[in-house]
């Protein structure tokens, strides 16, 4: 991972020269240890808007650095200028999100653009508890204290998106799920693993098995097809009925609907 993070930094270096004003790891890598289907999650702050030339060569870049295509990690990377982090506002706009989910979309020409994002109060969050720079000063001295109320604000914000992937994604969906309710309550941000131990604690027994066999999913594998025995999958609807059961308590009553 090491020689990875490395050739980040320099083509984040190459692209962006002075523009740079800091580049800093989040997520797993800071907030708990990585986990074998975990991204390299890094947030950069940027003095202004990138060019087309500049994203395009970041793009090009980073095509070259992530994913198992290379037999690497996935990289989620996240740049946002400066002023729109400094002071806060919520939602911010970013203005420049790759993640390999997209890689199709890339080579077909897309070129990522600037984009409000309700995610970056989580993504700010993260990076300011992680104090991880790769880049530049410490991130409390770029990145401004988000609010309790916008942290779960963005948290909610994504829970829509979630369930239409269900199907499809379906530790994902249940793990970030779990993370969701443990930010809603606590305003902190954790990993999903450490999320999922949180939320089996407090779920009725019958609630459980299908978000401890996510979690153990997440743990053991990497990128291979996930396994979900028919019993399991009968259980996955109810048990996100019970997780937004206590999301809407957590927030207040009708908060959420399934």
């Amino acid at each position: 991972m090491m020689d990875q993070i490395r050739r980040l930094v320099e083509l984040l270096k190459d692209v962006l020269g002075d523009r740079l004003v800091g580049a800093y790891l989040h997520g797993s890598a800071v907030l708990g240890g990585l986990r074998p289907a975990s991204d390299i999650d890094v947030l950069v702050v940027v003095a202004r808007s990138l060019t087309d030339r500049e994203r395009r060569l970041l793009l090009d870049g980073l095509l070259a650095v992530s994913g198992p295509v290379h037999q690497a990690r996935p990289v989620e990377l996240t740049a946002v200028v400066a002023a729109e982090v400094w002071p806060w506002h919520y939602p911010s706009t970013v203005d420049f999100q790759y993640g390999e989910w997209r890689r199709e979309a890339y080579l077909s020409g897309v070129v990522p653009q600037p984009e409000t994002m309700a995610d970056l109060a989580l993504l700010a969050t993260a990076a300011r508890a992680g104090d991880h720079p790769l880049v530049g000063p410490p991130p409390a001295k770029v990145l401004a204290p988000v609010p309790r109320a916008d942290v779960v604000r963005a948290s909610l914000a994504g829970v829509p998106g979630l369930l239409d992937d269900l199907d499809g994604d379906t530790r994902n969906v249940l793990l970030t799920l779990a993370r969701v309710w443990f930010t809603v309550a606590t305003g902190e941000v954790r990993t999903k693993d450490a999320a999922a131990d949180w939320a089996l604690a407090r779920l009725p027994p019958e609630h459980r098995p299908v978000l401890a066999h996510a979690r153990q999913l997440y743990l053991d594998c990497r990128y291979e097809q996930e396994r979900w025995s028919e019993a399991l999958r009968a259980q996955v609807r109810p048990h996100v009925h019970e997780v937004l059961r206590h999301l809407e308590q957590a927030v207040r009553p009708g908060g959420i609907h399934p």
